[in-house]
């Protein structure tokens, strides 16, 4: 039988146009443009002045709001990839651990990777043998910076909607590699519409690479932005975070999905 010419093309307009990254069928792609000209709206620029929010490296606006004064021994120098059993701090660290202690950090830290271009050598002490126990942060999108890009942190992160909608993105690179060598990927909205399925608090485990973009109206509407909260376990540190390169992303995922979202990669 034959087909029409024109039902071909409509065919191929509908499979260009369908998403590579499983469970969703329409691509993503930007609803706003990054700009460092357009004002924010009243009402942004408002919450922004009063919670003192300042630009994120990441993309969008952050304030640190919390950082637990409990210091507790890193546990990723605790945790030795190559010897899983060695739950020791270097001895030149001064602090003894309690076995409780020894054996709750390990596990933590056995879920994480690596990190090797970490964006700050030293934590914020100095002291990379201690961390605080947690902090917290506010964190932004809005039409003028309606996008985090891809990094990961080696602890893990909490995450909250206060107002706002949202889509996230996230890929394993902690997981063993699918069929092809490349790693799961996984996509969903954050909102307060738990009923339709959007996410109001999610957690994002430590290795596991993160970007995230603004959901509106896809113009300068008054509410459109994602304000949400973040508590990082143990707490934030730059020496515990790195940007996903854009080499590395095509390494982790097939080359539709590298296409559709390399917009997501933070360019040096």
């Amino acid at each position: 039988m034959l087909i029409p010419i024109h039902s071909l093309y409509y065919t191929t307009a509908i499979m260009s146009s369908s998403s590579s990254i499983p469970g969703i069928s329409e691509k993503l792609k930007p609803l706003y443009t990054p700009s460092l000209t357009k004002p924010e709206s009243n009402s942004t620029q408002a919450i922004i002045d009063t919670l003192h929010m300042i630009p994120n490296i990441e993309g969008g606006l952050f304030v640190e709001i919390d950082r637990n004064p409990l210091i507790i021994p890193n546990p990723f120098l605790l945790f030795d990839p190559n010897n899983p059993h060695n739950t020791t701090l270097p001895s030149s660290s001064g602090i003894e651990v309690l076995p409780s202690v020894s054996a709750a950090v390990t596990t933590i830290a056995a879920t994480t990777t690596p990190t090797t271009n970490a964006t700050a050598p030293l934590p914020q002490s100095g002291n990379n043998n201690i961390r605080n126990a947690s902090t917290s942060i506010f964190y932004l999108l809005t039409p003028r910076n309606p996008q985090g890009h891809f990094h990961r942190n080696k602890g893990r992160t909490v995450h909250t909607v206060i107002e706002g909608r949202g889509r996230y993105v996230l890929i394993h690179a902690d997981e063993d590699n699918l069929a092809g060598g490349v790693k799961r990927m996984e996509t969903f909205i954050v909102g307060k519409d738990v009923a339709a399925g959007e996410k109001a608090v999610w957690v994002v485990e430590g290795g596991k690479y993160k970007a995230s973009f603004l959901l509106g109206e896809g113009g300068d509407a008054e509410g459109d932005r994602l304000l949400i909260s973040e508590t990082v376990i143990p707490g934030f540190e730059y020496s515990d975070h790195d940007f996903l390169s854009l080499e590395k992303f095509k390494t982790l995922v097939t080359e539709e999905q590298a296409k559709e979202l390399e917009w997501l990669v933070r360019r040096e």
